[in-house]
């Protein structure tokens, strides 16, 4: 049980933020990943804010989307650009 709740916590204290356009299909993948596991994230939608733009590629060091940022709570950013299941689980634990 105590697992349990310690994972709970880890997870509590991550920040996630997901870069996504509207005609994005990975965006959707990463987005129902992460509903399915559970986790809370903001969402930018780089169409709707073209300013922040600049924002992801200097995350991500590229123009794709999605960049999905998980934020430690040290502020260790873990970034993952596209879909990718197997490092969003990494940087989820």
């Amino acid at each position: 049980m105590a697992v349990v709740a310690e994972a709970a916590v880890n997870s509590m204290s991550k920040k996630i933020t997901i870069y996504t356009t509207n005609t994005c299909a990975y965006c959707v993948m990463v987005k129902k990943f992460l509903k399915i596991k559970g986790q809370v994230y903001d969402e930018v939608n780089l169409d709707e804010h073209p300013e922040r733009r600049q924002e992801a590629v200097e995350l991500s060091g590229t123009m794709t989307v999605p960049v999905t940022v998980i934020e430690n709570s040290e502020g260790i950013k873990d970034v993952t650009v596209g879909y990718n299941p197997s490092q969003l689980s990494s940087a989820l634990a």
